[in-house]
């Protein structure tokens, strides 16, 4: 099977007709989609397949009790309305890649994987990467018990509606033990590589983040006889605060956005008692980002206090900055500059999204490629790679799996 037909095969799967953008929310009926075609792809080509203690997807090839394992994949699910290849440009891709070793006629001397990691995008219950990071021992169990979505349905009463047993879940040492190098392609989620003309960069580090909850605390009443003068209007300190986070980011080089929230009563005619609102904050270093955030909750509670607003702020999630492995990062630019043209110099950049492949760069050797974003956009139908570039991908994956799993 082609890189198109997989590519076409997937599209539809969860896509909205309103906004064309995708839908593929953990443990939902878009999500099963997904997860049976990974199923059939690997089946199809005579991989071992399995589903792991946290419902991530795996494909062997291989033994994997031989250990030493060369594991690629990414994983399919969606942001809200997000882009069609956020995620599933890697999976596709790694299928493709492995059919064209197969073509090539190489022989494996190592057990090669593919594999879709659960719930990356955080979507539906506020936390990024929970497949992996259950696997790598970055989330706890009970951390995890406590994850809701918007409907009060927590990750295991989820699970469990779509057919997974959630009892196991927890950390996976050792299947993670097995692993000798994770190599994961994915769409550039920005312009470098367009700009620098590269079809396929390597990534060279991923941006410390993190997610937190601005709750401001005001007093509910009629919007249309309450005096200005006695309001306790929540809604004002966050206009303010969203404000502030453009304000420092810019000033600090970094970025901050605050991309959702929520409002109680949420009535056209009722000042709210309460505006919750997200922010999520990236910087190349960790000095910098605590800055903007320090700066943002600075500027927020001086905002509250005028309006008679009580402000809490709760650090969600955050992941450090990644350095991925030098060694397997320079392998990488070696096996691409042989394959090509030994002058060649492949670009190394980093990015200020959060991956799988960083959740993992703590516990095996980790390394991602990038495939050109024509627009930059990303989580957005909008997010784009010409045909041209994803086959580059795929080729540029099959050349880094046949130098790490064939020699």
């Amino acid at each position: 099977m082609t890189f198109h037909s997989m590519w076409a095969e997937l599209l539809p799967i969860g896509r909205s007709s309103a906004s064309g953008g995708y839908r593929r929310f953990a443990w939902t009926g878009a999500d099963t989609d997904c997860r049976a075609w990974f199923r059939q792809q690997a089946e199809s080509r005579g991989l071992a397949y399995e589903l792991d203690r946290n419902g991530n997807q795996w494909a062997w090839l291989g033994d994997p009790a031989a250990g030493d394992a060369v594991v690629t994949g990414s994983h399919l699910d969606s942001v809200p309305d997000g882009g069609a290849f956020d995620g599933p440009l890697g999976v596709v891709s790694s299928f493709a890649a492995l059919d064209e070793l197969r073509a090539r006629g190489v022989r494996f001397t190592k057990p090669l994987a593919i594999v879709n990691f659960g719930d990356e995008e955080g979507a539906r219950f506020g936390l990024a990467c929970v497949g992996s990071r259950l696997a790598a021992g970055r989330l706890t169990v009970e951390q995890a018990h406590r994850l809701t979505d918007a409907d009060g349905i927590t990750l295991p009463q989820a699970m469990e509606r779509a057919g997974y047993d959630p009892a196991a879940i927890g950390p996976d040492p050792e299947r993670l033990g097995r692993i000798g190098a994770f190599v994961e392609l994915h769409v550039e989620q920005g312009r470098a590589l367009d700009l620098s003309g590269d079809q396929v960069g390597i990534a060279s580090a991923i941006w410390p983040h993190g997610r937190w909850r601005f709750d401001f605390r005001g007093e509910a009443n009629h919007a249309g006889t309450t005096r200005l003068v006695d309001r306790h209007d929540p809604m004002l300190p966050y206009a303010e605060t969203v404000l502030a986070a453009r304000r420092e980011a810019r000033l600090a080089g970094a970025v901050a956005t605050f991309g959702k929230i929520a409002v109680e009563p949420n009535g056209v005619n009722a000042i709210p008692s309460l505006v919750r609102g997200w922010l999520d904050s990236r910087a190349a270093d960790q000095a910098t980002l605590d800055t903007v955030v320090d700066g943002v909750e600075k500027a927020a509670r001086e905002y509250a206090e005028a309006q008679g607003v009580q402000l809490d702020v709760v650090r969600e999630s955050f992941t450090p900055v990644v350095e991925f492995e030098h060694a397997l990062r320079d392998e990488l630019a070696r096996i691409l500059g042989k394959e090509r043209d030994a002058a060649l110099n492949v670009p190394v950049l980093g990015t200020g999204a959060g991956h799988d492949a960083g959740i993992l760069s703590g516990t095996v050797p980790t390394a991602m490629l990038f495939v050109r974003n024509p627009t930059g956009v990303s989580h957005s139908p909008a997010e784009h790679a010409t045909e041209d570039d994803c086959v580059a991908g795929v080729t540029a994956l099959a050349d880094v799996l046949e130098g790490l799993a064939c020699r």
